[in-house]
């Protein structure tokens, strides 16, 4: 049995928790829109052709903003495509899933679809096959008024109030080769440049995530975030990540502690963006849009290659269909805790993806939507995590792992209202074999705090997962917690998450 010990105090904050940190994604990709959210003739369906029981599971999951409608798919789309009758919008060839997209659903419609869950639109335009005019266009249909050719057009579509689109992502991952219009980190600076001025002249309360590197495991890591930012950092408030993390080779030691590698991540894009700041002479602070992590099988990618050939173009084909693990759970519990460890510089997030595609709610045909297991550890930290994420102090063992050298068996974040007097505590306990008792110092955040009703997330089986014929074998348990003398004691078995709130009793 590991002990570890956690301190928090009220008063080390870290910043305030932004909640557009628990955004999602939506991709035209797969069964993500079409026979996922998107069903007519499923018995859920609403007049709008939306399934009800999935609108009911988004809100539950408490996503904030929502990127839309990419990823790859975003660089080779026609925005334009997506609006107007139904019966005349065109059917077109998606070169980045290799797939027929019927543009059944466009913007109109997935606008719609964020006001039943109740998130807010992030828009990433194209500037992989298309440049800065689309980019104008799309704007002005989407944010002006009235008056105007293409605002016009939206009001004669059905929106006669703008759509008031405020994030926006300055296209997607154009540091890689697979992308369309893929370019050096140079030519795209100055493209990102020019259409971040345009749409500013525009526009100018927008907010811009300029593309970062696509993983840190890319070849120009680093030089591609100071060159980018070179050009753009005058004109941008946000340069994005993107990270996925999977099981390779049994080694779990090191996919239970993956949040070091989001850690690194975070940091090292935080100091070059500073670093180009202080080159500039410059007081602005660039921020961090993650809108891309999650845990991701890319060694599974069978189901893609089959559907290659210039005859081949399926309609919304079952394409990255991960079925998580307790495993993944608890990773993704774990990446939770590293975002709010950086919630001073990591304001926006987006977990990728949102339904069938890498995501926390899978769907059948005519059939049930069912929560992953991944989708507990986000919808539980969505809902708690409230006010200012806190530093916590924390004492534990180490376990080695072949990726990341020694880690913390123990990993933990906290945050606190002061204005609720509560907060809460989460943790994962990374050990692969043994279980910890962790006891958890509330005295500064004032007098009287105690623990409240804990959940645990574990299964004796760490492979066990939710499927279509058991969708609920694995859900979030009780976990017994107890507090004296205003220290809160609790055991973790071992490959777990759990979110302790806290509040003060009396």
């Amino acid at each position: 049995m590991n002990t570890a010990h956690l301190v928090l105090d009220r008063h080390a904050v870290v910043g305030p928790v932004h909640r557009r940190l628990f955004g999602g994604f939506v991709e035209h990709l797969g069964r993500h829109i079409y026979d996922g959210i998107y069903e007519p003739t499923h018995p859920t369906a609403g007049p709008d052709g939306f399934r009800r029981d999935v609108i009911a599971l988004v809100r539950e999951l408490g996503v904030s903003t929502i990127r839309y409608p990419g990823g790859n798919f975003v660089s080779g789309f026609r925005w334009e495509d997506g609006v107007g009758p139904r019966e005349q919008r065109p059917r077109r060839l998606d070169l980045a899933w290799h797939s027929t997209e019927t543009n059944e659903v466009g913007l109109h419609e997935f606008a719609g679809w964020l006001d039943a869950v109740g998130s807010d639109l992030m828009l990433a335009v194209n500037l992989g096959t298309r440049g800065v005019e689309e980019a104008l266009e799309l704007l002005e249909y989407t944010n002006v008024p009235g008056g105007t050719t293409l605002s016009e057009r939206r009001r004669a579509n059905g929106r006669d109030e703008p759509f008031g689109v405020e994030m926006w992502c300055l296209g997607n991952e154009m540091d890689g080769p697979w992308q369309l219009g893929h370019r050096s980190a140079d030519a795209y600076g100055q493209v990102a440049a020019q259409a971040a001025r345009a749409m500013r002249m525009l526009d100018p309360s927008i907010r811009l995530v300029v593309c970062g590197s696509s993983g840190s495991h890319m070849p120009t890591f680093g030089e591609w975030e100071r060159t980018v930012l070179t050009h753009t950092y005058d004109v941008v408030d946000y340069i994005s990540c993107h990270a996925y993390y999977e099981e390779r080779d049994g080694d779990v030691a090191s996919f239970l502690a993956s949040g070091v590698d989001m850690d690194h991540f975070i940091e090292t894009v935080v100091a070059t963006a500073d670093h180009v700041g202080a080159v500039r002479r410059s007081r602005k602070r660039i921020d961090i849009s993650f809108d891309e992590w999650n845990v991701w099988y890319q060694s599974r990618f069978e189901s893609f290659e089959q559907i290659r050939g210039i005859d081949n173009w399926p309609v919304a084909p079952r394409l990255l269909e991960d079925v998580y693990s307790v495993t993944d759970a608890v990773v993704v519990g774990g990446l939770l805790i590293s975002l709010l460890r950086h919630a001073d510089r990591v304001t926006s997030a987006s977990l990728a993806q949102l339904v069938n595609v890498i995501a926390p709610i899978m769907t059948e045909p005519g059939g049930p939507a069912w929560r992953q297991t991944t989708f507990f550890p986000f919808a539980t930290t969505s809902r708690l995590a409230r006010g200012t994420s806190l530093r916590v102090v924390a004492d534990a063992p180490t376990r080695a792992t072949a990726r990341y050298g020694d880690v913390p068996v123990i990993d933990a974040a906290a945050t606190w209202d002061e204005a609720a007097a509560s907060g809460a505590v989460f943790l994962v306990n990374r050990d692969p074999e043994a279980a910890t008792t962790v006891t958890v110092d509330l005295g500064r955040l004032g007098d009287g705090v105690r623990a409240g009703d804990a959940v645990l997330l574990h299964d004796e089986d760490r492979h066990a997962r939710n499927t279509l014929a058991e969708p609920e074998r694995v859900r979030l348990r009780p976990l017994d917690v107890t507090t004296s003398a205003g220290v809160a004691t609790l055991t973790l078995p071992p490959v777990s998450w759990a979110a302790v709130p806290v509040a003060v009793v009396g």
